[in-house]
């Protein structure tokens, strides 16, 4: 019977630990200040996506000779 028993606790207790672990981030970890928190969330730069090569094009000098 404790065959059993153990298994099917196992999300249970899986589940406690995640919740114990956000409450300990929430309660215990220091808050960051005001101006951290900002810094953190604008970003430095935009991001600009890199143009994709199509894939009749060489990829290396090397090959574009050939």
């Amino acid at each position: 019977m404790y065959v059993l028993i153990v298994p099917a606790s196992v999300p249970f207790v899986l589940l406690a630990t995640v919740m114990g672990l956000s409450w300990w981030e929430d309660q215990i970890l220091p808050t960051p200040r005001a101006e951290e928190a900002e810094a953190q969330v604008t970003p430095a730069a935009p991001a600009h996506p890199l143009g994709l090569a199509r894939a009749d094009t060489a990829l290396t000098t090397e090959d574009a000779g050939r």
